[in-house]
């Protein structure tokens, strides 16, 4: 039987935030949702750092970094400025992708267009 991706989806989203903390960072957000822009998966704190952070994650033959593509990472790039606008905050971001296949953990910083 397949999993069905969504729940799939929501368990990588767990394993990357677990990994996250592990590293030092402080989650601030999980699937925060930029009207008409788009979703981040998470947002996190580490150092006076902003990482606007996508997980992408497969099981298949296919790597889950081909999904991270330019259209997404406008989205989240665009999403990323909404936020800090409504929040109000002015510091040093980066726009990153965490990659899952299997139970293994790949954490690209700065990732760019």
């Amino acid at each position: 039987m397949r999993e069905h991706p969504k729940t799939y989806g929501d368990e990588s989203e767990s394993l990357a935030t677990r990994f996250l903390e592990q590293e030092g960072f402080i989650i601030l957000e999980r699937n925060y949702f930029a009207r008409k822009l788009g979703e981040i998966d998470i947002i996190a704190k580490k150092e006076d750092v902003l990482h606007f952070i996508e997980v992408k994650s497969g099981k298949a033959d296919f790597d889950p970094i081909y999904n991270v593509t330019p259209a997404k990472l406008r989205k989240v790039v665009n999403s990323s400025h909404y936020y800090m606008k409504s929040k109000r905050l002015d510091m040093a971001f980066s726009i990153d992708a965490l990659i899952i296949r299997y139970d293994e953990v790949e954490f690209i910083e700065n990732v760019t267009l």
